[in-house]
């Protein structure tokens, strides 16, 4: 849906009509370079004397439906349950920052209380300038930031002078972002197993699924990279296993269609089929992790992952899942934990040109015989899950957090 600019001066509509027409990149360099030569600058060594010890504030998207938004309130319950004291503040998009997760503000944090902020690098700087200064001073600045792709973009760059630290979710990551900031980088994985997946109590039908059928699940955010999540090969494969068989449904969630409608509307053809379901109603995270739980196979064959927490949240419930072997999510997926697919790297093609350099194409063909074969034997299916949620929970126990905090103090 596109939107008309309100009446108004003309002095008004024409700046941001021109800024509209730019092209993508020199909006996201020129903003990029811009905040980052505005925004605050923190202290030289990443430590404020006197330190505050054994407490920490994070800011992110508390309020949003969204991967980094869950990154935000998963490191704050789990600080939490690690006895650490908790600040946390709420950081909407400047556009549409209407609420879709409940959230209750705490107090302003302490001077020399660290400040996480869970805002990748090209937003940082503006987040920094959008906080009170009370909230920047004084005290050490650390970005958490996930990256899909080895190479990192320029507008990156100008994030890297408003942070001490950067905290990355995994080894991946931090193989991209090493080589800029020498030193200051550190792994430090979403703490799942401390702070398990909770679904509610909908079951299939609550979502318009047959009881009876093998259902594997796509799940992805169209605000994401389109190219990147991949969905057409996961169609693909599908389709190649299972042509119109009624008892194998394929569920697409899609979160945000209106950030990429193009999009939503391409991926709506792809999906033609009797046995292909597409399910674009925001739901609260309970319910999300509620879909997880009802399906039998969870499916990515994504092209690049900095973590892949919507895999990880399938391991956890026990669900057998099939992805890509490349990029972020193998820090805690192997070929004992998950069915990997083999994959050859390729030149980035996105429309969005977010990403340059190289990204995984995975395998379709295998990609449908592993399909064919999980939905084919529910043992082989329950031991699989089983071994990947015993695993998640040991990879995920949380201990880099409490490290990396303990740390800056």
């Amino acid at each position: 849906m596109t939107h008309s600019p309100q009446a108004g001066p003309f002095i008004h509509t024409t700046p941001h009509l021109v800024w509209r027409c730019l092209p993508s990149t020199l909006r996201r360099g020129g903003l990029a370079r811009v905040t980052g030569w505005l925004a605050p600058k923190p202290s030289s060594d990443g430590r404020i004397e006197p330190a505050y010890s054994g407490g920490v504030a994070i800011a992110g998207e508390f309020s949003r439906a969204s991967g980094v938004g869950e990154s935000a309130r998963l490191m704050a319950t789990a600080a939490r349950r690690m006895g650490l004291a908790v600040w946390t503040i709420d950081l909407p998009p400047p556009v549409d920052p209407r609420p879709e997760v409940a959230y209750v503000p705490t107090d302003p944090p302490p001077d020399g209380v660290p400040l996480v902020l869970h805002v990748n690098a090209p937003m940082l700087p503006l987040a920094l300038l959008r906080l009170p200064g009370r909230l920047v001073r004084n005290r050490p600045i650390v970005g958490y930031w996930a990256w899909e792709i080895p190479e990192v973009p320029p507008d990156w760059r100008p994030a890297l002078a408003c942070v001490d630290q950067v905290w990355v979710p995994s080894r991946f990551t931090a193989a991209a972002l090493g080589p800029l900031l020498q030193g200051r980088v550190r792994v430090v994985p979403p703490p799942l197993g401390r702070v398990p997946p909770v679904a509610s109590n909908k079951k299939r039908a609550a979502f318009g699924l047959p009881a009876e059928a093998v259902v594997v699940l796509v799940s992805f955010n169209l605000a994401s990279s389109f190219a990147r999540k991949n969905p057409f090969a996961a169609i693909a494969a599908f389709r190649t296993a299972f042509a119109d068989r009624h008892d194998r449904i394929l569920v697409l969630k899609v979160s945000h269609p209106e950030h990429a409608p193009a999009d939503f509307v391409r991926l709506m053809q792809a999906a033609q089929a009797p046995n292909i379901h597409v399910l674009s109603k925001m739901l609260s995270p309970a319910d999300s992790h509620a879909l997880t739980a009802c399906a039998d196979i969870v499916l990515s064959l994504h092209r690049g992952e900095g973590f892949g927490l919507v895999l990880a949240e399938a391991m956890l419930f026990g669900k057998p899942v099939i992805a890509t072997g490349w990029s972020g999510n193998t820090d805690f997926m192997d070929r004992s934990n998950a069915a990997l697919v083999d994959y050859r790297l390729i030149p980035a093609r996105d429309d969005r040109c977010v990403y340059r350099g190289l990204w995984a194409e995975p395998d379709v063909a295998e990609a449908a015989s592993l399909l064919r074969t999980l939905a084919d034997d529910p043992a082989q299916r329950a031991a699989l899950g089983e071994r990947a949620r015993t695993s998640v929970l040991a990879r995920l126990d949380g201990h880099e957090l409490a490290d990396a905090v303990a740390g800056l103090s």
